[in-house]
């Protein structure tokens, strides 16, 4: 048997989940704050385990052994020193016991504290103190070291270089930040940029932030660490914050969808090793889970046999025009799309009228969200059965690899081109834990780039695990992606709008653009990719309030400074409305100006309502 990736190879190749706080889940199950908690590695271990087991469940794959205050000078304290081989080797071992082959399990390594200092002990003495614990957590089959929650620069430096004297691997340097940046680490001021910068030179194969003031702050320090420590990987792993002032009440944001969401922000900020610190439990782990699969789906494994592969497609795709209306228009015209949500109940006519109305007025297509903000609505491709039956209109159906796995996604896209449909919108989708079934399971076997591959396959007549259709069968649909030109790593994001190209996308659709000089970036950084019509995403500001969540709590949907000033202006919420449109048509406009790239409009209906659609469009000179 092969034997598995290592710890660096596999954290090169996607974002790993870590666990929780080890001592605050230990205090929570009944054990006071005066007994050595690294001890209960020989006196409790069924308890030690329990803990390992919870964080498990909830899908960690990198498991920290109870060891953090595992050291002479610490366990003195408690008059364990001589017991410190004993628990070493029972922390590695209970996490091993636990997890299987496939999770990591890292020996947690916590700085000397006073007690060093207290003793007197000088550097050489402090260093060896250090090299004894990993080499013993080593020899027990620790995966890793995870220097865990240091607050100076020279014991983080001191501990670094010891560890890998002593220890053939990876080193993980965790230091603990607060609120400004600045941490008085007794010596001197450190800013995250100086551990970052001291960390690499020193050895360590990735840098991180843990514990400190919460996810807050180390959102901001992840940013600064990712742009400092070149292609080393950050590490972010905060605790669960301290309370904030809200309206005169101090109040702890610390729900697990709290954690989950900055824990995708972690991610889109750079990092790599996501988890958390003091207070986090196995169920925010949990919900981390579900948030981050939607940004990092797992890839499946679809084997067939070699006399069965299909190597090359199987036919030439239709030139695009033929396969739809839509597809006609792509880049020859300015054409617009509408979205059209799903009913939630069980008649489709109020939709199909408002798709009516829509047509009526000049208005080319109509789009149907997949389970939008993972809301539960009628599925979008019978919607868009009734509009093209009753209205004789182009649809654009979206499809999201949320629900399905791969089989499931086969018998969707060739069912639906049997009734019809030609116009697809590939995305990866939101996480379950955003709608009204948030304990449903988010299956993610591909993200939206392998989607677009599997679309592209059936337009050659080759199906998911590539065998041919037979018969000379294939799909015609005309395949359409999303972006994001607002995104927080809009490198990440203008590198993943390549490979969507790469593997068969045909036009794309943007995210609403509020600040005309990030989209303009979009296009300048994305400007060497092959060219598909792209068409900018409107929509219309509702009020001053809507405006301030987006900014606050949506990546990516950053409004401008100038634009929250207007919004405030009105007096009314009619008036802030009115704003919302203008700024709409005047956004449109200056979109459109760059002709050579954009092609068309997506735009979301404002309020609900879709006559102000017709307005914007006639303002802002695309059409009559």
């Amino acid at each position: 048997m092969a034997s598995r990736p290592s710890f660096l190879e596999v954290l090169a190749e996607r974002v790993i989940l870590g666990d929780g706080g080890m001592g605050s889940e230990i205090y929570g199950r009944g054990i006071f704050i005066n007994r050595c908690y690294d001890e209960l590695n020989v006196s409790s271990p069924q308890l030690v385990q329990a803990i390992h087991g919870d964080f498990l469940k909830a899908g960690s794959e990198l498991i920290e052994a109870n060891t953090y205050g595992a050291n002479r000078p610490k366990l003195a304290g408690h008059g364990l020193e001589e017991r410190l081989e004993d628990i070493l080797r029972g922390g590695v071992r209970l996490a091993r016991e636990t997890v299987p082959d496939t999770v990591f399990v890292a020996g947690s390594v916590g700085p000397l504290g006073p007690a060093a200092k207290a003793a007197g002990l000088s550097d050489s003495e402090q260093a060896a103190a250090y090299e004894e614990v990993a080499r013993i957590l080593a020899e027990e089959g620790a995966d890793l070291v995870f220097l865990d929650t240091f607050t100076s620069v020279h014991d983080l430096r001191q501990a670094i270089a010891a560890c890998k004297r002593a220890a053939d691997l990876p080193v993980v340097a965790s230091f603990s930040f607060h609120r400004g940046f600045v941490m008085n680490s007794h010596e001197f001021l450190v800013q995250p940029q100086d551990v970052a910068a001291m960390a690499v030179a020193a050895g360590a194969d990735a840098v991180g932030a843990n514990c400190g003031d919460g996810p807050h702050t180390t959102l901001e320090v992840v940013e600064t660490l990712h742009k400092a420590s070149g292609n080393v990987p950050i590490a972010a792993m905060p605790n669960v914050g301290g309370p904030a002032l809200i309206e005169g009440r101090q109040v702890y944001l610390s729900s697990p969808e709290y954690m989950a969401e900055y824990s995708r922000r972690f991610v889109q900020k750079g990092a790599r090793i996501i988890g958390g610190c003091c207070g986090v439990t196995p169920q925010q782990i949990k919900e981390v889970r579900s948030f981050l699969a939607s940004i990092q789906p797992r890839k499946a494994r679809i084997e067939v046999g070699d006399e069965n592969a299909a190597a090359e497609p199987v036919v030439q795709p239709k030139p695009i025009a033929e396969r739809s209306a839509w597809g006609a228009g792509l880049g020859t015209k300015f054409q617009v799309s509408v979205e059209l949500d799903p009913p939630n109940g069980l008649d489709p006519m109020p939709r199909v009228e408002k798709a009516r109305f829509l047509y009526d007025n000049g208005v080319d297509a109509v789009n149907m969200a997949d389970g939008p903000r993972a809301i539960a609505r009628t599925n979008p491709a019978s919607l868009a059965q009734h509009v093209r039956r009753e209205v004789g209109m182009e649809t654009i159906v979206h499809y999201c690899c949320r629900d399905r796995n791969v089989m499931a996604m086969q018998m969707d896209l060739i069912g639906a081109h049997s009734l019809g449909q030609r116009n697809l919108m590939l995305i990866t989708g939101d996480p379950p834990k955003m709608g009204n079934f948030p304990d449903a399971t988010a299956v993610f076997d591909v993200d939206a780039i392998g989607l677009v591959t599997f679309a592209r396959m059936l337009n050659e007549g080759v199906d998911l695990s590539g065998k041919p259709l037979g018969n000379g069968e294939h799909t015609d649909f005309v395949i359409g992606v999303g972006c994001n030109p607002g995104a927080v790593d809009i490198d990440l994001e203008v590198d993943r709008f390549r490979r969507k190209i790469e593997a068969g996308a045909e036009f794309v659709f943007s995210q609403p653009v509020y600040d005309i000089k990030r989209l303009e970036r979009f296009l300048e950084l994305s400007a060497d990719h092959p060219r598909i019509p792209f068409f900018v995403g409107i929509l219309p500001l509702a009020s001053l309030k809507n405006a301030e969540f987006l900014t606050r709590e949506v990546p990516g949907m950053e409004v401008p400074d100038e634009i929250l000033e207007r919004l405030r202006s009105a007096r009314t919420k009619e008036d802030q409305r009115e704003v919302g449109i203008r700024v709409a048509t005047e956004s449109l406009a200056a979109a459109a100006d760059h002709a050579e790239r954009i092609k068309g409009a997506y735009i979301f209906p404002p309020f609900g309502r879709y006559e102000p659609i017709l307005r914007v469009l006639k303002d802002s000179g695309v059409r009559d």
